[in-house]
């Protein structure tokens, strides 16, 4: 057992509320939001159009507009730039390609869980001052890596805004955000939950590390580590490099699914409130999940020393699982394999059972409840 005091920030469990994230104090804003922004709805009908109600708290909105649906959504990268901007300082090199990477996943991420193709991403790059773009590798890294996933995600890039916001922005930092329209044609591919029923599979998609999420707390995690973002999580790989692998990019496969003839039933992006985002659907379902992938080597690195038990590490992190799909029960199997072909593995992890709202991790013995996520 550990002999330091409790403030000491080299021992004790340390949890994303220390880290600075406080999702109990964000989440009551995101329910007001929502609430004045239903009230808004009806101007649609002035231009013949109305909304998908069931969007509403979902990852992305829609719109219905006649023949088929539009889907928008806009997301901001959050704080792993600082990390990559530490890491450039400690190695000279740059890794803003894998940040504009991180940037559009956390918006196409989104957008596909309604069962959207996307088809035009917007981007939005805030710097400090203007001399952040006159680091001509830096710059040109982040547009290069900005293009690539847009071809990676089929997306055509339609433009941005680059402002200069001096004393909004920290003076050499950058706010990275990304907006995102598709489209669901047909409309038969909408995936808002009202198909979700018991006996339906929980296909789950392997992360590629921490994606987007938790990087307050992997940031505050370098004040205990020996050699900071150096600390090798395994030989040959440092901390800070393993934060910086890119998030994974999941419309080929939802892609790849509709051409195969599989509709999912619902779909949830597990990024902000970790494994918690498997109870995102309003209904009263029961999650159960026979089948833990792999932990991603840094994740676990994470846990490990942030001294966090398993339930609360699966509260925050993606613990090896960016991303879920529910589905009939006999396409489980076709989903893993068509994820396989895209690159990405996958899991038949789990079953949707008719009961109390909660999500039962079996294998860790772990219970989340309808009160551990209120995102409406």
């Amino acid at each position: 057992m550990s002999t330091h005091a409790p403030h000491d920030p080299s021992s004790g469990t340390l949890s994303y509320e220390q880290a600075g994230v406080n999702y109990d104090l964000i989440d009551p804003l995101k329910i007001s939001a929502q609430r004045a922004a239903a009230a808004t709805a009806g101007h649609l009908s002035a231009h013949g159009f109305t909304e998908v109600k069931a969007s509403r708290g979902e990852s992305a909105y829609v719109v219905d507009v006649g023949p088929f649906y539009i889907a928008s959504i806009v997301e901001c990268l959050g704080s792993k730039a600082l990390v990559a901007d530490e890491m450039a300082t400690l190695t000279g090199k740059s890794y803003y390609d894998g940040i504009a990477q991180d940037t559009i996943a956390m918006a196409v991420n989104d957008l596909i869980t309604v069962g959207a193709t996307p088809l035009v991403v917007q981007a939005y790059w805030a710097a400090g001052g203007s001399d952040w773009f006159g680091d001509a590798q830096r710059a040109q890294a982040l547009v290069a890596g900005w293009k690539k996933a847009c071809d990676v995600c089929q997306v055509a890039w339609g433009g941005g805004e680059t402002p200069a916001l001096a004393g909004i922005v920290e003076s050499g930092r950058i706010d990275l955000a990304a907006s995102c329209t598709g489209l669901i044609n047909p409309k038969e591919r909408l995936s808002v939950g009202d198909k979700l029923g018991a006996g339906d599979a929980i296909v789950l998609l392997a992360s590629s590390g921490i994606h987007a999420n938790g990087l307050s707390l992997a940031r505050k995690l370098t004040e205990r580590l020996p050699d900071g973002y150096l600390t090798e999580v395994e030989p040959g790989l440092s901390y800070g490099d393993a934060l910086l692998a890119p998030t994974t990019l999941y419309s080929p496969v939802t892609e790849a699914l509709y051409k195969a003839g599989i509709t999912p039933h619902y779909c949830a992006n597990i990024t902000g409130h970790g494994w918690r985002k498997l109870l995102r659907h309003p209904g009263q379902f029961t999650y159960r999940i026979h089948t833990v992938p792999p932990v991603t080597p840094v994740l676990k690195f994470m846990q490990q020393h942030a001294q966090q038990d398993d339930r609360e590490a699966y509260s925050t992190l993606n613990m090896g699982a960016g991303f879920a799909i529910f589905v009939k029960a006999d396409q489980a199997a076709k989903v893993v394999e068509i994820a396989q072909s895209c690159g990405i593995a996958a899991w038949d992890a789990g079953r949707v059972e008719d009961g109390d709202k909660q999500l039962l991790i079996e294998p860790l013995n772990i219970r989340f409840g309808d009160d551990d996520l209120q995102l409406r």
